[in-house]
């Protein structure tokens, strides 16, 4: 297998210098369901309620089976042509398609989306939400928000983020998956016993559209639900690592039926405990006062589980911010996993900026929509679409063209209109 160079898009920094061999691979497809599940679920799905919301019930259902389908079929688009070409990344690629454009548009895609879900956190304006830990001991110095996220940062990310192989944290990954699916257990009992008790709302089926401001309102929900299943920037990573390109795409299916699963549970049952409340991170409402004892025990346990998700996230989506920044700004310099000195000084860097960035910035939901209307939808549908019309290597079928051009048109015609009517309702 030929080595991959610079020219055509180099190395992804933290895999082999070329397509490894069967013997040098590793991940199984578990392992693999677990990378892809933590980096696909992330933050997004304390959003995907508030989706239903604008939506309605049976629309976000077919949304969320569209996206999760176009997101696989976009992901087949991504491996043919990495197993046809020289590179093994992503950005390499663009690279070989569209040039060093092309490679570099995939870089700073990524650093947004993965910068935006980085130092991702969320203060209402107008509000205070104390932390679990204030909540049980009071306000001290010790269970500030700044000095928690140092003590986290230090003693759980930092041996995280210095592993240099995605299978290592396949453990990690699996516990995040799990701590999601518990916050998809308790929310369902609650939201199961609330039915019982005659307290929850009855979920709006289709969309309440009253004028024509609301129907472009609609558009806004597809960006969510888009983030929400973008994870491209970490298919080369995982895929490489894998025996062979059939592991990967089932390894993928699995993970989008699984994570596709959760976001709706998630969202109709939060509908059900929270009904036209629903703020648009649900967690918010979790911190709310639940009116019995036991309620305010699970209303706990889900905050925690789910903060615990999110600190097991973060090293996942730190690879490929810290790869891609490597490769954008070192694209001649030799492997990032056998420089310890880059390495360790860039993952030192991405820390102390997240951390300070994390502090200074307690809510970047709004960058969120903006993510989702552009890095995300770029990376997932834009780019992969246009790689396979562009065919520099004449494989694709008829069928891979036309689902091409409906990807791209489909993602371009509602992140203009998303965009354009975040921009309205922000300045009206």
């Amino acid at each position: 297998m030929p080595l991959a160079t610079t020219s055509t898009g180099g190395n992804e920094p933290l895999l082999q210098e070329n397509k490894p061999a069967a013997a040098e691979k590793h991940t199984s497809v578990s392992g693999a369901v677990f990378n892809v599940s933590t980096t696909i679920i992330g933050a997004g799905i304390m959003s995907i309620p508030a989706t239903l919301k604008v939506l309605g019930v049976i629309p976000a259902f077919i949304l969320i089976v569209v996206i999760a389908w176009l997101a696989d079929i976009s992901v087949e688009f991504l491996m043919k042509f990495t197993y046809a070409g020289k590179s093994t990344t992503y950005a390499g690629v663009m690279r070989e398609s569209f040039g060093r454009l092309g490679s570099v548009l995939v870089q700073i895609c990524v650093m947004t989306n993965n910068l935006g879900d980085v130092l991702s956190g969320n203060q209402p304006e107008g509000s205070e939400h104390l932390g679990v830990l204030q909540k049980w001991f009071g306000i001290h110095w010790w269970n500030s928000r700044a000095f928690a996220l140092l003590f986290v940062l230090v003693f759980v990310m930092l041996p995280l983020v210095l592993f240099r192989c995605v299978e290592s944290l396949r453990f990690s990954s699996a516990v995040a998956v799990f701590l999601a699916v518990l916050f998809v257990a308790i929310s369902s009992v609650m939201a199961i016993s609330a039915l019982f008790q005659g307290k929850t709302e009855t979920p709006r089926l289709l969309p309440h559209l009253d004028n024509k401001a609301s129907f472009f309102d609609l558009f806004t929900a597809v960006p969510v639900i888009v983030t929400a299943f973008t994870f491209h920037f970490n298919v080369h990573p995982i895929g490489f690592e894998m025996d062979k390109p059939s592991d990967m795409t089932s390894a993928v299916r699995i993970s989008l039926i699984l994570c596709g699963t959760i976001y709706f549970t998630v969202g109709i049952f939060g509908y059900l405990l929270f009904g036209e409340s629903i703020m648009s991170d649900i967690l918010v409402n979790f911190d709310q006062n639940s009116g019995s004892p036991l309620g305010s025990v699970l209303n706990d346990i889900i905050r925690i589980s789910y903060a615990l998700h999110l600190i097991l996230v973060f090293p996942l989506l730190n690879f490929s911010l810290r790869a891609n920044i490597d490769e954008f700004l070192f694209p001649n310099w030799p492997v990032l996993a056998k420089d310890n000195t880059r390495f360790l000084s860039l993952t030192f860097v991405l820390l102390v900026v997240s951390y300070l960035a994390a502090i200074a910035i307690p809510n970047i939901w709004y960058f969120f929509e903006f993510i989702g209307s552009t890095s995300a939808v770029s990376l997932a549908f834009i780019f992969p679409g246009a790689i396979a019309l562009r065919d520099i290597h004449g494989i694709s079928t008829s069928r891979d063209k036309i689902m091409s051009t409906v990807m791209i048109v489909l993602a371009a015609v509602t992140s203009v209109i998303a965009i354009s009517t975040n921009v309205y309702s922000f300045f009206s």
